[in-house]
């Protein structure tokens, strides 16, 4: 287990738990009106949070030397290219407008079983997107380990899972997320050997916060702002600096460090935290088929923690020795 397999780990808690949460916050603020709030209040962190180690940490001190490892995950030097920006604006519309209209509109909208199997459909879409688009290698353990994954979701949460009329939209609707959430994380990549997560992250997101924004402005107006407890501004600050700020670095930095594909895989840890939270929380129990379903995720995973540590010893072993 690396730093970068625990700080993953601590992703899929955020993330785990940040579904719940925002299912109870819908009771008292419309599901749009939500992510407007925690998508400005995200970039506005974000931007803040890059400006602010530019200016004090710079990515090279004044003997030109590099800064450490950490600091290059919130600033690099290069220059934003016209290039980028192009990049960067669609990214954003995609990745964070888009994403967060279909991703929030759908979860309100169907249930959590059917939304935690269409979200373990990620990591297949991110693998296969990133063998036709980047090229990426993924071996058979990769494979494997993914589909073993999905399975054990299905396992996990799978029976209570149902298609009807009143879910089919919200269905639908999250899997275009899915879709978006996969070419925003592949397209992303190539600024990522330039630039910091944390400062791609922070102006893709502000891109798409202008354009979202407008778009939620009807759901902002029928809040009853005076009826909205301050629980629910809790999991609001929460799910904006938790669940965006912190998660997207994690995210990305694990993306610019072992690729798209084997980061993705972690995703599917979310039903396992969901479960676990479910036991802890509300006393529900876990069963010989919850908990065989955990293993076949955990085994999954690491499935393609094994891939990854061959191929890197396969690169090693076919490096030149140094002279």
């Amino acid at each position: 287990m690396s730093r970068l397999d625990w700080l993953l780990l601590l992703m899929t808690i955020i993330w785990g738990t940040n579904y719940s949460l925002i299912k109870t916050a819908f009771r008292e603020i419309d599901p749009q009106a939500f992510n407007a709030l925690r998508l400005v209040q995200a970039s506005c962190v974000l931007m803040a949070t890059s400006l602010l180690v530019r200016r004090f940490h710079p990515a090279e001190n004044a003997e030109g030397r590099a800064a450490p490892e950490l600091a290059s995950i919130f600033h690099t030097p290069a220059p934003v290219t016209r290039a980028d920006w192009i990049r960067l604006a669609w990214l954003g519309i995609i990745g964070h407008c888009f994403y967060q209209l279909l991703f929030v509109g759908g979860l309100a909208k169907t249930s959590v079983a059917n939304s935690s199997l269409i979200l373990a459909l990620s990591p297949v879409v991110i693998s296969l997107m990133s063998v036709v688009v980047s090229r990426e290698r993924t071996g058979p353990l990769h494979w494997a380990g993914t589909l073993l994954s999905v399975f054990g979701i299905y396992i996990v949460v799978g029976r209570g899972a149902h298609v009807s009329a009143d879910s089919l939209r919200g269905d639908l609707m999250l899997f275009g997320g899915v879709l978006c959430w996969a070419i925003y994380t592949i397209g992303a990549r190539p600024l990522m050997a330039r630039h910091s997560p944390v400062g791609i992250t922070a102006l893709s997101m502000l891109i798409g916060t202008l354009v979202y924004v407008p778009i939620a402005a009807p759901a902002l107006a029928r809040v009853h702002w005076s009826g909205v407890s301050p629980l629910t501004w809790l999991k609001v600050v929460y799910s904006s600096l938790f669940a965006i700020c912190v998660a997207y670095t994690i995210w990305y930095a694990a993306v610019r460090e072992i690729g798209s594909a084997r980061t993705a895989v972690y995703s599917n840890l979310l039903p396992i935290v969901a479960m676990l939270t479910a036991y802890v929380w509300l006393r529900e129990p876990l069963g010989f088929t919850k908990i065989a379903g955990a293993s076949a995720v955990l085994a999954g995973v690491a499935l393609t923690r094994m891939a990854q540590g061959s191929r890197l010893m396969a690169q090693a072993d076919s490096s030149p020795e140094p002279a």
